[in-house]
């Protein structure tokens, strides 16, 4: 398995200001879903930050993103582990697929492959 990129997820009800703000930084926006924004700096795309109002499908804001080149093998890993699923795996219609695990520290991370 390999891993893509990490970012932060904030909860935010204040999407504009902030692409503004972390727009002083350097950062582009790169998707607006409305629900969801992702900034990302055009030197080094990977390098992103999102914010999120709410969680179309899901029941709760995931604190980061982790996306992998194989999510079905890491959400065998996790489950095997006994790791708390909070949102099963699944294919979004944005074009992912994707799931939620609770972290030995009550954080929680929306693991995800591209389509």
């Amino acid at each position: 398995m390999s891993i893509r990129r990490v970012m932060p997820d904030i909860r935010s009800e204040a999407m504009e200001e902030s692409r503004d703000f972390y727009g002083l930084l350097g950062f582009e926006e790169v998707m607006n879903l409305g629900w969801v924004m992702t900034l990302a700096s055009p030197s080094n795309p990977t390098a992103q930050v999102t914010f999120m109002s709410q969680d179309k499908s899901a029941p709760v804001v995931p604190d980061m993103s982790v996306e992998v080149d194989d999510v079905d093998a890491v959400h065998a890993a996790m489950r095997e582990s006994g790791a708390e699923i909070v949102h099963s795996l699944q294919d979004e219609e944005w074009g992912v697929r994707r799931f939620f695990v609770r972290d030995p520290n009550g954080k929680v991370v929306n693991v995800l492959s591209h389509q």
